[in-house]
C-alpha cells in the first residue's frame, strides 16, 4: 500500500469507528437516493479546510469496497488535492479532457490501487473555472463519465467562497455539504445552504467534520 492511501483511514484502519461512520454515510445516500437517483454527487463546503475532499476520497473508497464502480472527480480547478490523496499524476486530467473533442472516448482515468475506484485528476488550471463548470463540454463530460460507472463523485470548491460549485451543482444528482465542527462559522453554513436552495439544487446532507468522538457523536452527522 503507498503512503497516500495510508492516510485515508478506511484503507487504513477499515474497522475503526470513523470507517463504520463512512459506511454509514454511503447507506444514508442509498435511502436518499430512493425516490430520485444519486449516480452522480458533488460535495461542497462553506469554508477552506473543513475536509471536504477527504469525505469525498473516504466516500469513494467504501463505496467501492461495496463493490460498485466509482469514479472520482477532481473539479476543484483552484486548490486540487485528489492527485495528491491518492498519489497521482496530475499532468493530465479533467481540463485536458475538456479540451480535446476526441477524448470522451477515451478519459484519461487513473487506477488507485483500490478495486472499483478510478480517479479523473483535476488537469492543469483554466483561467475560467466557473466557465469550464458551466460549459456544454460539462454535461457531455457528465455524461460519459456516469456511462462508465455506478457512481461519479465530483469534488468542487467552497460554495460561498466561489461560483463553480453552485454551476456545477446544477448538473448534478445531489450536493452534499461539509462543515467544520468548531471552525465553521454559523453564518457561513447558513449562507452556503442558501446558495444552493437559491439556484434549486438538490442538498442531500450535510456532514459534521472534526467531531470529538468523545464528545457523545460515533458519526459525522
Amino acid at each position: 500500500m503507498n503512503a497516500q492511501l495510508d492516510e485515508l483511514i478506511t484503507v487504513s484502519e477499515p474497522r475503526s469507528p470513523i470507517s463504520e461512520a463512512y459506511r454509514t454515510l454511503r447507506t444514508n445516500l442509498d435511502f436518499a437516493s430512493l425516490d430520485q437517483a444519486l449516480k452522480t454527487l458533488a460535495i461542497t463546503s462553506a469554508g477552506v479546510g473543513e475536509g471536504k475532499s477527504t469525505t469525498l476520497a473516504n466516500l469513494a473508497v467504501v463505496s467501492a469496497q461495496a463493490g460498485r464502480r466509482v469514479i472520482l472527480v477532481d473539479a476543484d480547478l483552484r486548490r486540487p488535492s485528489l492527485h495528491q490523496v491518492f498519489g497521482l499524476d496530475n499532468e493530465e486530467g479533467l481540463t485536458s479532457a475538456m479540451m480535446d473533442g476526441a477524448s470522451l472516448a477515451s478519459l484519461p482515468l487513473q487506477d488507485t490501487g483500490i478495486d472499483g475506484l478510478r480517479v479523473l485528476t483535476s488537469g492543469p488550471l483554466p483561467p475560467n473555472p466557473a466557465d469550464v463548470m458551466g460549459s456544454r463540454r460539462m454535461e457531455e463530460m457528465i455524461a460519459a463519465l456516469t456511462e462508465q460507472a455506478d457512481q461519479v463523485f465530483f469534488d468542487t470548491p467552497p460554495v460561498v467562497a466561489v461560483t463553480d460549485a453552485a454551476v456545477l451543482a446544477t448538473k448534478v444528482d445531489g450536493v452534499l455539504l461539509v462543515v467544520s465542527a468548531g471552525q465553521t462559522r454559523r453564518d457561513y453554513a447558513r449562507s452556503a445552504v442558501q446558495r444552493l436552495e437559491q439556484i434549486h439544487a438538490r442538498l442531500v446532507g450535510t456532514v459534521l467534520t472534526n467531531v470529538q468522538m468523545g464528545a457523545g457523536f460515533q458519526g459525522y452527522y
